[in-house]
């Protein structure tokens, strides 16, 4: 399938419209639909509302990407992973059905997705989009249920454009006429074009610091709209920004009449693997038994400083980083917020990536970052270097989902 198309990504929907109308619109047979869009936040936004709605007893469908250890995380089938046999007949039928016409790998696999969800029963479908939201593969709902807008920030600015306003455009592209859409955190330029849209299109908002408000207040969480207010536990998922996903989360399931009950279980049993997750087995972990292992992700700016805020509130201890990034995002400006965090970063290719950035070159951008620095072979090498000089330390792995799934594959 990577080879029906020359290149990896090439936003536009005709070949997605060509395919799904040869399969017979499986889009339209889908349960009611939730499309999340957003630079950051997405996938853990998607993975609060799937808890809480599971938690009521509905049955969910859930399509995110990339995957990270293996490509059936991608598709949930009213709430199960999907079974090997079941992923390669939607396979198989979507590449008899194109006919070797040029369509790219995420394509075909997204409309393998939509097609599965639409033989399986559920009660909901939740869809990530993948890049951008005007032009991206899962942009062909007519009508959901609602859409979600996560934070904006710059990130795949080749492909989106190369200012706030307008990569907000690209994802304000999934919002539909009349459809409610709730929209998280913005700056200014970006909430502008998001509400410009919607009023266009008569779709109702439900925006944080106007229609919805979240803070974290003594170790709560506290939502307040117009319905009322809630007292929650923190979200399981780490980090400050996971209150402000938590909001856009809450703010859907309030939409759809959740109980309280439904809201609590959406932030206490939401699993969302490599957002600062702690690595609790496996190798890794048994070659450094008196250390922290930890594992992220994220890999542009706002991420870096999500990162580093959810550092800072972890006991104090000797924390250091290994780092492996691609060449196609912003180094400097992920490196940034982190300096200061850690006693050094250990830079690492990411292992079978051809966009990968060299070692050197990943410890060259931290070190013009303010990080100390040192290249490593491999993550288990710079695991091997940091405990032999402190055997107690925090090690954070990070800097690209590439590598987390390549941790996480070979941790077991």
């Amino acid at each position: 399938m990577m080879s029906l198309h020359p290149k990896i990504i090439d936003l536009t929907l005709d070949r997605v419209w060509r395919l799904l109308d040869r399969l017979g619109n499986p889009q339209d047979d889908l349960p009611p639909v939730i499309h999340i869009a957003g630079t950051n936040g997405k996938g853990s936004t998607l993975a609060m509302i799937r808890a809480g709605l599971e938690a009521r007893g509905d049955r969910v469908h859930a399509y995110t990407s990339p995957h990270l250890a293996w490509f059936h995380e991608r598709i949930r089938l009213a709430g199960e992973l999907i079974s090997e046999p079941a992923l390669a007949e939607v396979l198989e039928e979507c590449e008899r059905a194109n006919d070797g016409a040029p369509i790219t790998y995420f394509e075909i696999t997204t409309v393998a997705a939509l097609l599965a969800f639409a033989r399986t029963p559920a009660d909901w479908c939740l869809l990530e989009v993948g890049l951008g939201g005007r032009l991206d593969a899962t942009n062909v709902i007519a009508r959901p249920a609602a859409t979600v807008i996560t934070p904006v920030s710059l990130d795949h600015q080749q492909y989106l454009g190369d200012t706030l306003a307008a990569i907000a455009g690209e994802k304000a592209g999934i919002i539909k006429r009349g459809v409610p859409c709730i929209v998280g955190p913005q700056e200014e330029a970006a909430r502008e074009v998001i509400e410009a849209r919607a009023h266009r299109l008569g779709a109702p908002l439900s925006v944080h610091g106007q229609h919805w408000h979240v803070a974290e207040e003594r170790g709560r969480l506290v939502f307040q709209d117009e319905t009322g207010l809630l007292d929650l536990p923190r979200p399981a998922l780490i980090g400050a920004h996971q209150v402000q996903n938590a909001g856009a989360a809450l703010a859907v399931l309030r939409g759809l009449g959740a109980d309280e009950t439904v809201c609590e279980a959406a932030l206490t049993r939401a699993e969302w693997p490599a957002r600062m997750q702690r690595l609790g087995h496996g190798p890794l972990v048994a070659a450094a038994p008196g250390a922290e292992l930890w594992l992220d992700g994220g890999h542009n700016p706002a991420a870096g400083a999500a990162l580093a805020e959810a550092l800072g509130r972890l006991p104090a201890r000797p924390t250091y980083m290994v780092c492996g990034m691609l060449n196609t995002k912003d180094i400097g400006g992920y490196m940034r917020p982190l300096a200061g965090r850690a006693e050094r970063l250990y830079a690492v290719e990411i292992p079978g990536e051809t966009a990968t950035l060299p070692a050197a070159e990943t410890a060259a951008a931290a070190r013009a970052a303010g990080h100390d620095t040192a290249e490593a072979a491999s993550v288990a090498d710079a695991v091997a270097r940091i405990v032999a000089e402190a055997p107690t330390a925090r090690i954070l792995i990070c800097g690209s989902l590439y590598l987390a799934g390549r941790v996480l594959r070979e941790n077991g």
